[in-house]
């Protein structure tokens, strides 16, 4: 699996619509074969930042979204709303999705 986290520092005056803004990308970006899951958060400490955590099958999966008509689209028009280079970190991972926690789960009733 390819597993990508990018955070986007989007302009203060353009942030609140940023969700809106990514709507279409996101969902053209979930139906593609070959995605996982494509979930963005708004950072708790900076009001203009937004996570994106994804993840595709295989790396010719990713390739397949960054040819996309949609990511090139993005591409385009993200330039204009971005307040900085969005950083990245992407790593192949031994696993198909999301696994447990060994760590931690619900207490049970007593």
């Amino acid at each position: 699996m390819i597993f990508i986290v990018v955070k986007f520092t989007i302009r203060a005056d353009r942030s609140d619509e940023w969700l809106s803004l990514v709507d279409e990308f996101t969902q053209a970006t979930r139906r593609e074969p070959g995605n996982i899951f494509f979930e963005w958060s708004r950072s708790v400490d900076n009001p203009h930042q937004f996570v994106l955590v994804e993840a595709f099958e295989s790396g010719q999966a990713g390739e397949l979204h960054v040819n996309s008509e949609h990511f090139k689209t993005a591409m385009a028009w993200m330039p204009d709303v971005v307040a900085e280079t969005p950083e990245i970190v992407n790593v192949e991972v031994p696993q198909d999705g999301w696994g447990r926690m060994g760590e931690l789960a619900p207490r049970q009733d007593r």
